[in-house]
Order: structure tokens, then C-alpha cells, then sequence
């Protein structure tokens, strides 16, 4: 279903109920608002293994501006700071108050991006294999450790011009499976929309994927924080993760490392994990 947000309609469903019944009264479930990768991917990426969390939680998925079902906007909108303000306007149009963000990926880029501008917004935040900005320099080492120095020349063509369609193709085949530790098909990747314009234009050289830096304002963060980091996350490396558990609020922040995980360790240990943000989506 969609919704409009003022100028444009985001395209968002949900797993679970809000309200359930609990002997003689109704109890209100936490709500959890997913974000999704990329930027360029949509939310079907995150559903086979998100929806889970519908046993305690009512789990909201949405496709972000110019990605998937939602309305694409202008080029020019393909941003942080207005993927921040939709998050923000998504939740006063549906009266969400204080949701759990969950950021995987590039969407914790979008989370922190919103919990930065709207320090009221969330009540917690998750990240899974995020990063504070992008640093070839730790993620084109990674890359040569796990896939070899065919993989590392592939890599590198692709963050060097990743608007080419063959540095794409050769990306997605070479070192996306890299990613992970652990086979996860290709189904994921067959199923999703992905605006492949979006992620060229972002990634290019000059372009915000490259120039972005939340470090300095994760101070403003007043949510209590999980992030979540594998030892062989070649994109978003484990050293990232452990920049935004040093910038944010130490009293806020619970930073959890996963060994023989890739990116997004849900995916390679997905009952450690959830159980872990049961724990602390409930707590």
C-alpha cells in the first residue's frame, strides 16, 4: 500500500498487529521500522528475515524515496538529509512515535542520518553492517583477503566507476557472494527492484557516497544504540561499525561483534542475532 508524505507516495507493509490481546486488555507491541540497503535497493532484501520479528513486534517495511514502489522523486532528492526527513514525515503521517529503527546496511546510514536530525524521533536504533562514511581503504583490503586479488581488481573498478553497467555486472558476480560467510542463493537479488541509476549517481566520484561523514554528529544521538559488525564484512568492514560505537554516546551505545560473520551478521548467525534484538528491542 502507499501513503503520501506531501510531494511524493512511499509504497510501505507490515508484519503483525500493533494491538493483541492479552487476557481482559489489548497490549501494544513495539514497532520497528525497517530501512533498506543500497542506496538503490529496495525492501525485499530484508523481509525473509525481518518479518520474524513479528512475533513480538509490529514490523513496518517501506521502500525509500526513488527506490522500489515508491515514488522516485527527482535526482536531486537521492540524499541522507531528504531519506532522513522521509523517515520523519512517514511516522507524523502515520502517528509512529518512537519506533525501533532498524538500519541495515546503507539504511543505517539513513538511521543514523535520522536520528541525528530528529534526536526525538527513535526510541531505539539497531545498525547492522553500517558505516559512518566510506573508506576504500579499509574496504578494498577486505575484499583481497576473502576473494584474492581477482576479486580486489573487480572491486576496485566498480567504486571506481560504479555508474558502468559491466563494473556492475562483474561486481554483482564476483564479489557481492563475498558478502557473506554463509550461501545465501540469489534469490534476494533476482526478486529486488533496484534503481541501478541511483546507486551509480550516489558512488560516483563526487557523488554524496563518498563524501558523507556522520562521525561528528553521532553525539547527537539520544536513543540507546545496537551495532551489530562481522569480522569478514568486506563493504561495510567491522572497523567501521567500531567508529560509530566510539562517536556515539557511551552511555547509549552497546557494540557487538560477530567473528566468522560477513555483512550484516543476521544473515550468517541469524539465531544469536535475533535473539539478541529481542533482548534488546524488548528490554
Amino acid at each position: 500500500m502507499k501513503i503520501n508524505i506531501g510531494d511524493i507516495d512511499i509504497w510501505f507493509d507490515v508484519e503483525g498487529s500493533s494491538l493483541v490481546p492479552d487476557g481482559p486488555v489489548m497490549r501494544e507491541k513495539p514497532v520497528v521500522l525497517m530501512l533498506h540497503g543500497g542506496p538503490g535497493f529496495d525492501h525485499t532484501h530484508l523481509k525473509p528475515y525481518y518479518a520474524r520479528l513479528a512475533e513480538f513486534a509490529q514490523v513496518i517495511f517501506f521502500d525509500q524515496r526513488g527506490t522500489g514502489r515508491s515514488d522516485a522523486g527527482t535526482p536531486d532528492q537521492w540524499n541522507l538529509a531528504q531519506w532522513a526527513d522521509d523517515v520523519d514525515a512517514f511516522c507524523t503521517v502515520l502517528s509512529i512515535s518512537n519506533p525501533t529503527i532498524i538500519g541495515v546496511s546503507a539504511g543505517g546510514f539513513v538511521a543514523m542520518a535520522y536520528a541525528t536530525r530528529y534526536p526525538d524521533g527513535p526510541g531505539k536504533m539497531i545498525l547492522s553492517g553500517s558505516a559512518p562514511n566510506m573508506r576504500l581503504d579499509r574496504v578494498l583490503p577486505v575484499f583481497e583477503r576473502l576473494g584474492g586479488a581477482a576479486a580486489l581488481e573487480v572491486a576496485e573498478r566498480f567504486w571506481a566507476n560504479p555508474d558502468d553497467e559491466a563494473n556492475t555486472a562483474a561486481y554483482l558476480e564476483t564479489c557481492f557472494p563475498l558478502y557473506y560467510q554463509t550461501d545465501q542463493g540469489t534469490d534476494w537479488l533476482a526478486r529486488a527492484t533496484v534503481n541501478t541509476d541511483m546507486m551509480g549517481a550516489y558512488y560516483k566520484a563526487g557523488g554524496e557516497g563518498f563524501r558523507f561523514d556522520l562521525l561528528p554528529d553521532l553525539k547527537k544521538v539520544q536513543c540507546p544504540t545496537m551495532v551489530l559488525t562481522g569480522e569478514h564484512d568486506p563493504v561495510t568492514p567491522a572497523t567501521q561499525a567500531a567508529d560509530i560505537a566510539a562517536a556515539l554516546p557511551a552511555h547509549l551505545v552497546r557494540y557487538e561483534y560477530f567473528a566468522d560473520c560477513g555483512h550484516t551478521p543476521e544473515r550468517d548467525d541469524p539465531e544469536t542475532v535475533f535473539a539478541m534484538m529481542r533482548e534488546f528491542i524488548l528490554g
